[in-house]
């Protein structure tokens, strides 16, 4: 980008920008559980709380209502992960012309029907945006469409820098550090030139996630680098390149970068909902993230904080997936294959080990004669505690593997302990409910008679009010009067499900192994 603003025209820009013909002010609110936790005061900026719930309509419209009539006569084009998009389609709404949105095809649905129900063009093109970009730039050349920039350009970046000049009237007292989510760059850039000209003793502070860090490698590097692949969990800030003008601002009023993991987003992301009920996306909360992790690394404390909570567009079916990882980025749970021996008894000897630490989750399959592998999960209060019960296991005689940073066993192991064994044999299969409470899944292990060889266990911890349990045992035929007697005085719902068609087919052992058809 060529001719690009000075500092005082940038001030002079974003002072008259014209945001709020669409754009709310949005409040400043403070996080009282999350400064409590970090042991600063920490104030979220609420751009989630736009009319398209996210930061992007200010910068859109600033473009676009500056445009000459001709040019809205055209009708305009962009690219976009869905936030952007939701910001040109609201302002083309606003202004009645037409609009184009080339989104990558990986975004989420919920945007794209957001955009469409704006009166937008979709386009879907390409897994990335800058896959999605190039398209809108053949676009825009094809139609003689305005292209409008989702970052690089300089009306889009001021737009973007009115957050800064709302953050300082609304708080006229001492901030420490501002965090910023950094994508292709346009909001830190409009946030950093405004106030490092009227307040250069505030941190400006980018996050990125370590699979989308093309900005902090350019930092890096001292030119725009053009990343190979980027993640696309966070997929508001999924950039493989950075623009120029953004690159230019960020290298010269940006203090520092910081890279944080999808855990660490997702544990963001609960925090902000225990604090304020609202539901960040991943992108939205990146910046949260981002305080967390500076708080952690350096210890800095009794500070003020602003996090600029940047969207909200969250696809509800993602939600499991944030809730499953968000533990462990809270560093609130680890996960452990343990292997303990496979005889009576053994599976109880176990769970005394865990003591008083609450169990998140519980997996194990018989799958050996001598030998057993148990996946378990606990809750922890922080990292190093999850080594000492490593350590506490190993002492014990068991053999351990801490999984709690291993990205095959969170997302894919967990879910898949277990399968068919011809050592199960004589197994039925249970499912149990009891109430909820800390300790409950011990009281219910203590209550399980040793009469009966374990052979199939699974329990999570959903935060319900009812624990669930899915129990395989070795029963006799013989036994079952017996085996009926103490279900009765357990006194715990139950389920039979040994005749359960699913059971048949992935998980049943010796019992099913002479069937002649599959279950029906």
């Amino acid at each position: 980008m060529t001719d690009s603003p000075s500092d005082v025209d940038y001030l002079r820009r974003i002072l008259t920008a014209r945001v709020y013909d669409v754009a709310e002010e949005t409040p400043l609110e403070e996080a009282p559980l999350l400064s409590q936790r970090v042991g600063s005061r920490v104030l979220l900026k609420r751009e989630d709380l736009q009319p398209v719930f996210s930061f992007k309509l200010r910068g859109a419209y600033n473009k676009m209502v500056g445009l000459s009539p001709a040019d809205l006569e055209r009708g305009v084009i962009a690219s976009s992960a869905g936030n952007h998009a939701q910001g040109v389609a609201l302002a083309a709404a606003k202004l009645g012309c037409r609009a184009v949105i080339v989104m990558p095809v990986t975004a989420p649905a919920l945007k794209v029907r957001a955009v469409r129900d704006r009166g937008a063009e979709v386009v879907l093109f390409g897994d990335s945006y800058t896959e999605a970009n190039t398209k809108a730039v053949e676009l825009m050349q094809d139609q003689d469409l305005t292209f409008v920039h989702p970052f690089d350009d300089p009306d889009v970046i001021a737009g973007q820098g009115t957050i800064g000049m709302e953050i300082l009237r609304q708080h006229p007292g001492p901030i420490d550090a501002i965090f910023v989510a950094i994508g292709g760059g346009g909001l830190i850039s409009g946030i950093a030139v405004y106030l490092k000209q009227l307040k250069p003793e505030i941190r400006i502070i980018g996050v990125q996630t370590d699979d989308s860090d093309a900005m902090a490698q350019s930092i890096e590097a001292g030119h725009r680098v053009e990343l190979d692949s980027v993640g696309l969990f966070s997929d508001g800030t999924a950039v493989r390149l950075v623009g120029e003008e953004t690159f230019r601002l960020a290298r010269r009023y940006v203090d520092e970068i910081i890279r944080v993991d999808t855990d660490e987003v997702c544990a963001a992301i609960k925090d902000v909902f225990t604090d304020t009920r609202a539901i960040l996306e991943p992108a939205g909360a990146l910046a949260i993230a981002g305080a967390k992790s500076y708080a952690d690394r350096t210890g800095i404390s009794g500070q003020t904080f602003v996090a600029v909570a940047c969207g909200a567009n969250m696809n509800f079916d993602r939600l499991r997936f944030v809730s499953e990882r968000a533990e462990i980025g809270e560093r609130r749970e680890a996960v452990f294959a343990v292997t303990i021996a496979e005889e009576r008894g053994s599976f109880r000897r176990f769970c005394a080990l865990l003591g008083e630490h609450n169990v998140t989750e519980f997996n194990y399959r018989i799958s050996h004669e001598t030998i057993a592998h148990v996946f378990v999960g606990l809750q922890i209060d922080s990292r190093l505690q999850a080594t000492a019960i490593a350590d506490s296991f190993r002492a014990a005689g068991c053999t351990t593997l801490d999984l709690t940073d291993d990205e095959l066993a969170k997302v894919h192991l967990r879910h898949l302990v277990g399968g068919k064994s011809e050592l199960a044999s004589n197994e039925v299969l249970y499912r149990f409910e009891f109430p909820e409470r800390p300790g409950a899944l011990m009281r219910f292990l203590t209550g399980m008679s040793p009469h009966w060889n374990i052979s199939l266990f699974h329990y999570r911890n959903h935060g319900a009010d009812y624990g669930r349990v899915l129990v395989g045992l070795q029963v006799p035929a013989e036994d079952q009067p017996e085996f009926d007697g103490f279900l009765a005085d357990l006194g715990y719902p139950n389920w039979n499900e040994t005749e359960n068609p699913a059971y048949r087919l992935f998980l049943g052992g010796s019992a099913w192994a002479n069937k002649d058809s599959e279950p029906t």
